[in-house]
C-alpha cells in the first residue's frame, strides 16, 4: 500500500471541511444505536458483528474497485467520523486523516479503538497491512467490545457474547492457515506489494521477493534495477508456485509481472486491501483469500478476483 494520498493537508484544512459539512446535517445518534464508523470496511465488518443490534456502523474506504491510495477526504467524511461515538482505524500512517479529523473535533466521549496501538506496533512497523495478520482482529475485537461497552455499559454483557461468538468464529481461518503451513512448509511465492505478506508469515510460504522492491511498490518509488530483475527472474525461472498481487492497484509494473506469470504457467492471486463487498464478512474474506492461495499451489488455479 503506498503512502495514503489524502487531500486535506493538516488540522486547518480538516477544520474548513468540519465547517463546510455544519452546512448540512450528520446525526450523532441513530434510534438510540452507537454510531460508529470503520476507516476500512474490514473494520467496520467487526464492528458490526460485536455490536449488533445496538451499533449503526459504517465504512469510510469501503470500494474494492477503487485504489485507497487515492483517497480523498470529504467534507462528508469529515462530518461522519466527527458525529461517531466509537471510530476504529489501522494506524500506522495508512489513515491518518482520521486522526486528524478527530483532533479538529474533540469530543471526550469518542472512543478511538486503534488497530497500532492495540497491538503495541512501534510507528517505525513497515507493513501496515494489519488485518492480514491473525493476531490483530481477536485484539482489536476484544478493544471494540470495551469501547461499546464504555458507551453503553447496560448492554456490555452482549458486546462480550459477540465479541465470544466473533473470536471463534476466527477459526475456520486459522485452522485452515495450520492446515497449509503443514502441508505446504516455505512454499516460494512472489508478490507486488506486502498487502497480504502477513498472511503469507502465518502460514510458512518463503515470499521470494525482495522487501526494497515490495517498499517501492508500496511508497510508489521506482524499485532499483538488481530488484527489478531478481523479480523477474522469479518468473522467468518458474521459482515460485504462486503470484499474489494488489488487486486493487494494477498499474504498469503490476501488468508486467502478471503477464510474465501468465507467460510462464504461474498462477496469480489477487488480494485486496478493503473488503470485497460481495456478501462477505472479514472472517469469510480471510477464509476466501486463504482458499485462493491453497488453489494456485495445489491446482494451478488462478484467482484475479474474488
Amino acid at each position: 500500500m503506498r503512502a495514503q494520498t489524502v487531500i486535506v493537508g493538516g488540522t486547518l484544512a480538516i477544520g474548513l471541511l468540519l465547517a463546510t459539512a455544519g452546512c448540512s446535517s450528520s446525526p450523532a445518534s441513530a434510534g438510540g444505536k452507537i454510531v460508529a464508523v470503520g476507516a476500512e470496511n474490514e473494520y467496520t465488518s467487526v464492528i458490526s458483528q460485536i455490536g449488533g443490534k445496538y451499533v449503526e456502523a459504517s465504512s469510510i474506504m469501503s470500494n474494492p474497485n477503487t485504489d485507497p491510495h487515492t483517497f480523498e477526504a470529504s467534507a462528508k467524511i469529515a462530518a461522519t467520523v466527527s458525529a461517531a461515538k466509537l471510530v476504529v482505524q489501522n494506524g500506522l500512517g495508512y489513515d491518518d486523516f482520521m486522526t486528524k479529523i478527530e483532533s479538529a473535533s474533540p469530543n471526550s466521549d469518542r472512543v478511538v479503538v486503534n488497530a497500532q496501538k492495540v497491538l503495541g506496533l512501534p510507528d517505525d512497523t513497515e507493513n501496515p497491512h494489519l488485518w492480514y495478520d491473525p493476531a490483530t482482529m481477536p485484539a482489536v475485537g476484544k478493544a471494540i467490545a470495551k469501547g461499546l461497552s464504555k458507551i453503553q455499559p447496560a448492554h456490555a454483557s452482549y458486546f462480550a457474547a459477540n465479541l465470544k461468538t466473533f473470536t471463534r468464529s476466527l477459526g475456520t481461518w486459522t485452522d485452515a492457515i495450520a492446515a497449509f503451513k503443514s502441508a505446504h512448509p516455505d512454499v516460494p511465492v512472489a508478490t507486488t506489494e506486502p498487502v497480504a505478506d502477513y498472511l503469507l508469515d502465518s502460514v510458512g510460504a518463503n515470499n521470494l521477493t525482495p522487501w526494497t522492491f515490495q517498499a517501492s511498490i508500496m511508497n510508489d518509488t521506482d524499485p532499483a534495477p538488481q530488484d527489478v530483475a531478481t523479480q523477474a527472474s522469479l518468473f522467468t525461472d518458474k521459482k515460485v508456485k504462486a503470484f499474489l498481487y494488489n488487486q486493487q492497484v494494477t498499474d504498469d509494473i503490476t501488468t508486467t509481472y502478471l503477464t510474465m506469470a501468465k507467460d510462464n504457467g504461474i498462477p496469480v492471486v489477487g488480494v485486496y486491501e478493503t473488503m470485497p463487498t460481495d456478501g462477505f464478512t472479514y472472517q469469510t474474506w480471510m477464509e476466501a483469500e486463504l482458499d485462493a492461495l491453497q488453489k494456485a499451489v495445489v491446482d494451478g488455479t488462478s484467482t484475479a478476483k474474488l
